[in-house]
Protein backbone atom coordinates (compact mmCIF):
# COMPACT_ATOMS: atom_id res chain seq x y z
CA UNK A 1 0.00 0.00 0.00
CA UNK A 2 1.14 3.43 -0.97
CA UNK A 3 1.96 6.09 1.58
CA UNK A 4 -0.90 8.39 -0.27
CA UNK A 5 -3.17 5.10 0.02
CA UNK A 6 -2.38 4.65 4.20
CA UNK A 7 -3.16 8.21 5.02
CA UNK A 8 -5.96 8.30 3.13
CA UNK A 9 -7.15 5.39 5.37
CA UNK A 10 -5.65 6.96 8.31
CA UNK A 11 -7.74 10.13 7.96
CA UNK A 12 -10.96 8.46 7.80
CA UNK A 13 -12.29 7.96 10.91
CA UNK A 14 -13.69 4.18 10.45
CA UNK A 15 -10.18 2.88 8.99
CA UNK A 16 -8.35 4.73 11.35
CA UNK A 17 -6.90 1.75 13.75
CA UNK A 18 -6.65 -0.36 10.57
CA UNK A 19 -4.44 2.30 8.35
CA UNK A 20 -2.00 2.56 11.74
CA UNK A 21 -1.75 -1.25 12.20
CA UNK A 22 -1.10 -1.24 8.53
CA UNK A 23 1.40 1.35 8.56
CA UNK A 24 3.87 -0.56 11.86
CA UNK A 25 3.40 -3.93 10.08
CA UNK A 26 5.37 -2.37 7.53
CA UNK A 27 8.07 -0.17 8.91
CA UNK A 28 8.13 -2.06 12.16
CA UNK A 29 11.02 -4.61 11.40
CA UNK A 30 13.06 -2.01 9.44
CA UNK A 31 12.62 0.98 12.58
CA UNK A 32 13.57 -1.24 15.16
CA UNK A 33 16.57 -3.01 13.48
CA UNK A 34 17.58 1.11 13.23
CA UNK A 35 17.00 1.65 16.87
CA UNK A 36 18.51 -1.66 18.15
CA UNK A 37 22.04 -0.73 16.18
CA UNK A 38 22.21 2.55 18.52
CA UNK A 39 20.99 1.01 21.26
CA UNK A 40 22.41 -2.16 21.45
CA UNK A 41 19.55 -3.76 24.06
CA UNK A 42 16.50 -5.47 22.74
CA UNK A 43 14.49 -4.09 25.94
CA UNK A 44 15.50 -0.34 25.28
CA UNK A 45 14.69 -0.93 21.46
CA UNK A 46 12.02 -2.23 21.87
CA UNK A 47 10.33 0.48 24.25
CA UNK A 48 11.54 2.80 21.47
CA UNK A 49 10.01 1.39 19.00
CA UNK A 50 6.84 1.82 20.90
CA UNK A 51 7.58 5.11 21.50
CA UNK A 52 8.44 6.29 18.23
CA UNK A 53 4.84 4.65 17.01
CA UNK A 54 3.35 6.61 19.88
CA UNK A 55 4.63 9.70 18.20
CA UNK A 56 4.07 8.65 14.75
CA UNK A 57 -0.05 8.46 16.03
CA UNK A 58 -0.09 11.61 17.96
CA UNK A 59 1.61 13.56 14.87
CA UNK A 60 0.27 11.54 12.12
CA UNK A 61 -2.91 14.16 11.33
CA UNK A 62 -0.59 16.71 11.20
CA UNK A 63 2.05 15.17 8.47
CA UNK A 64 2.20 17.31 5.72
CA UNK A 65 3.39 15.08 3.33
CA UNK A 66 6.69 17.21 2.46
CA UNK A 67 8.53 13.95 3.05
CA UNK A 68 8.29 10.20 2.64
CA UNK A 69 5.90 8.92 5.40
CA UNK A 70 9.11 6.56 6.11
CA UNK A 71 11.53 9.30 5.80
CA UNK A 72 9.16 11.21 8.39
CA UNK A 73 9.17 8.03 10.81
CA UNK A 74 12.93 7.28 10.43
CA UNK A 75 13.28 10.61 11.98
CA UNK A 76 11.20 10.00 14.49
CA UNK A 77 12.44 6.75 15.58
CA UNK A 78 16.08 8.50 15.33
CA UNK A 79 15.36 11.66 17.48
CA UNK A 80 14.39 9.00 20.07
CA UNK A 81 17.32 6.99 19.63
CA UNK A 82 19.57 10.18 20.17
CA UNK A 83 17.47 11.86 23.05
CA UNK A 84 17.67 8.29 25.00
CA UNK A 85 21.46 7.92 25.11
CA UNK A 86 21.85 11.43 26.08
CA UNK A 87 19.08 10.95 28.91
CA UNK A 88 21.20 8.26 30.01
CA UNK A 89 24.49 9.50 30.16
CA UNK A 90 22.70 12.64 32.48
CA UNK A 91 20.74 10.40 34.42
CA UNK A 92 23.95 8.38 35.93
CA UNK A 93 26.57 11.11 35.33
CA UNK A 94 28.66 9.13 32.94
CA UNK A 95 31.22 10.23 30.76
CA UNK A 96 30.60 9.14 27.09
CA UNK A 97 33.16 6.27 27.63
CA UNK A 98 30.99 4.58 30.52
CA UNK A 99 28.13 4.81 28.60
CA UNK A 100 29.96 3.36 25.10
CA UNK A 101 31.43 0.76 28.00
CA UNK A 102 27.77 -0.64 29.06
CA UNK A 103 27.14 -0.88 25.76
CA UNK A 104 29.52 -2.63 24.58
CA UNK A 105 29.04 -5.10 27.63
CA UNK A 106 25.33 -5.68 26.43
CA UNK A 107 26.78 -6.05 22.67
CA UNK A 108 28.96 -9.14 24.18
CA UNK A 109 26.21 -10.45 26.18
CA UNK A 110 23.45 -10.58 23.43
CA UNK A 111 24.43 -13.24 20.89
CA UNK A 112 21.40 -12.33 19.51
CA UNK A 113 22.26 -9.16 18.31
CA UNK A 114 25.00 -10.26 16.39
CA UNK A 115 23.35 -13.54 14.97
CA UNK A 116 20.12 -12.25 13.98
CA UNK A 117 18.82 -9.37 11.85
CA UNK A 118 18.82 -8.93 8.34
CA UNK A 119 22.57 -7.42 8.04
CA UNK A 120 24.25 -9.10 11.15
CA UNK A 121 25.94 -12.72 11.05
CA UNK A 122 27.38 -14.51 13.87
CA UNK A 123 31.13 -13.84 12.43
CA UNK A 124 33.96 -12.59 14.87
CA UNK A 125 34.43 -9.40 11.94
CA UNK A 126 31.03 -8.50 12.94
CA UNK A 127 31.47 -8.13 16.34
CA UNK A 128 34.27 -6.33 15.61
CA UNK A 129 32.45 -3.96 13.92
CA UNK A 130 29.94 -3.32 16.28
CA UNK A 131 32.37 -2.59 18.92
CA UNK A 132 34.24 -0.16 16.67
CA UNK A 133 30.79 1.23 15.96
CA UNK A 134 30.14 1.86 19.56
CA UNK A 135 33.56 3.85 19.74
CA UNK A 136 31.99 6.38 16.93
CA UNK A 137 29.87 9.71 18.52
CA UNK A 138 26.34 8.95 18.54
CA UNK A 139 25.65 10.98 15.23
CA UNK A 140 28.61 9.77 13.56
CA UNK A 141 27.74 5.91 14.28
CA UNK A 142 23.84 7.00 13.31
CA UNK A 143 25.05 8.16 9.90
CA UNK A 144 27.32 5.32 9.13
CA UNK A 145 24.17 3.02 10.29
CA UNK A 146 22.21 4.65 7.81
CA UNK A 147 24.62 4.16 5.02
CA UNK A 148 26.26 1.49 5.37
CA UNK A 149 23.62 -1.33 6.16
CA UNK A 150 20.31 0.57 5.41
CA UNK A 151 22.21 1.67 2.10
CA UNK A 152 19.88 5.29 2.19
CA UNK A 153 21.56 7.84 -0.31
CA UNK A 154 22.79 10.75 1.62
CA UNK A 155 19.87 12.76 0.69
CA UNK A 156 17.06 10.82 2.58
CA UNK A 157 19.87 10.96 5.24
CA UNK A 158 20.15 14.43 5.05
CA UNK A 159 16.11 15.17 5.03
CA UNK A 160 16.05 12.93 8.35
CA UNK A 161 18.50 14.15 9.98
CA UNK A 162 18.44 17.66 8.86
CA UNK A 163 21.94 17.88 7.90
CA UNK A 164 23.91 18.75 4.67
CA UNK A 165 24.89 16.01 2.20
CA UNK A 166 28.50 17.39 2.47
CA UNK A 167 28.52 16.92 5.75
CA UNK A 168 27.05 13.55 6.00
CA UNK A 169 29.45 12.69 3.48
CA UNK A 170 32.35 13.77 5.85
CA UNK A 171 31.36 12.15 8.95
CA UNK A 172 30.43 8.57 7.23
CA UNK A 173 34.05 9.06 5.69
CA UNK A 174 35.26 9.89 8.75
CA UNK A 175 33.16 7.20 10.63
CA UNK A 176 34.86 4.63 8.27
CA UNK A 177 38.96 5.91 8.83
CA UNK A 178 38.11 5.75 12.76
CA UNK A 179 36.02 2.01 11.84
CA UNK A 180 39.63 0.91 9.73
CA UNK A 181 41.67 2.22 12.54
CA UNK A 182 40.04 0.66 15.31
CA UNK A 183 39.65 -2.91 13.22
CA UNK A 184 43.30 -2.54 12.18
CA UNK A 185 44.08 -2.19 16.01
CA UNK A 186 42.25 -5.19 17.25
CA UNK A 187 43.47 -7.16 14.41
CA UNK A 188 47.35 -6.34 15.67
CA UNK A 189 46.19 -6.50 19.29
CA UNK A 190 44.94 -10.17 18.68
Amino acid sequence: MTDAELLAKYRDPSSRNYAFNLLVRQYQQKIYWHIRKMVIDHDDADDLVQETFIKVWNSLEQFRGDSQLYTWIYRIATNECLNFLNKKRRRFFLPIGDVEGELMEKLESNSDFVTSGNELSGEEIQLKLQKALLKLPDKQRLVFNMKYFDDMKYEEIAEITGTSVGALKASYHLAVKKIEDYLDKSDTSD
